[in-house]
Parts: C-alpha cells; sequence; structure tokens
C-alpha cells in the first residue's frame, strides 16, 4: 500500500513539474525572452510578444488549472484515492 501512494505522489509531482513549466514558459519565455521576434505578428491588433506579456500567461495559467484538475481526476481514479 505504501509503494503505491508514493506512486501516486511521484506522478502528482511530475504534473505539477511539467505543468509550472508550461507556465513558465508561457510567461517568462514568450512574454520575455521571445518578445521581439513575437512582436512581429499582430494578434487582435497588439503585438503578440506584448499580448502574451499582458495576457497570454494569465490564459495559459487558467487553461493549465482546468488540465490539472483533469489529470488529478484520472490519476485519482486511477489510483483509487477518494476525497470524502
Amino acid at each position: 500500500m505504501e509503494d503505491k501512494y508514493k506512486l501516486y505522489w511521484k506522478r502528482n509531482l511530475a504534473l505539477l513539474v511539467w505543468l509550472m513549466a508550461l507556465w513558465f514558459i508561457a510567461s517568462y519565455g514568450f512574454g520575455i525572452l521571445l518578445a521581439e521576434p513575437l512582436n512581429n505578428i499582430q494578434m487582435g491588433g497588439f503585438k503578440l510578444g506584448f499580448w502574451f506579456a499582458q495576457q497570454g500567461s494569465q490564459y495559459v495559467f487558467i487553461l493549465i488549472i482546468f488540465i490539472y484538475v483533469y489529470m488529478m481526476n484520472r490519476l485519482d481514479r486511477e489510483f483509487d484515492v477518494r476525497e470524502e
């Protein structure tokens, strides 16, 4: 039983690392590091680098929340972990 919970926690942490890496890439990478090349592309009348810095990282974060909920529900069912 102990190994089951260790594997559950390991998979949970792996999911968190991947999702936070995605958020880092969207916010810091696209909003700051790649802002200049992205500014050559327009989105809704705004430069794409500016859009990622102002709005895009927030949208990505909200999307990450939904992905996390979905993936954790799948993980909970797989390991028969229930919230009661």
